[in-house]
């Protein structure tokens, strides 16, 4: 059941759909299977939210939705990877690594991409509760 949920998170969504039926057609009548959310679902097989598993999860969702986000934008402009490359100083692989993988881009890089392709970009920061120290 967790790879089928890392499948829908990824760019594998229609065959993760595909593999979640397989596995119901598998494991269970429907209709003796009870219903659960997608949450639901997470916290069976990730862990709750706080987790260790459940955070990479989420983040790792989040970053590649980042990606698609870069990559959709720029192909809206009518730009190619080289293009917006050239525009923020960098090579065509850097767009393509930051497109599929966005985990090793600095935050610089992402707001001169978002600056060239003319998009505006906001921040969240959000702070655990609990003690913060600094050494």
């Amino acid at each position: 059941m967790v790879d089928i949920l890392y499948k829908m998170r990824d760019d594998t969504y229609k065959s993760g759909l595909h593999d979640l039926i397989n596995y119901i057609k598998q494991y269970g009548d429907t209709k003796k299977m009870k219903m659960m959310s997608l949450d639901q679902l997470k916290d069976k097989h990730l862990g709750e939210v706080g987790t260790i598993e459940r955070d990479k999860y989420e983040f790792d969702l989040k970053i590649e939705i980042l990606g698609d986000m870069i990559k959709s934008i720029r192909k809206e402009r009518h730009l190619t990877q080289e293009q917006l490359g050239e525009l923020i100083g960098v090579q065509k692989s850097q767009i393509s690594k930051l497109e599929k993988n966005t985990r090793n881009v600095t935050i610089e890089t992402i707001l001169k991409v978002f600056k060239a392709l003319k998009t505006n970009i906001k921040f969240s920061v959000e702070m655990s509760e609990g003690e913060f120290k600094i050494a």
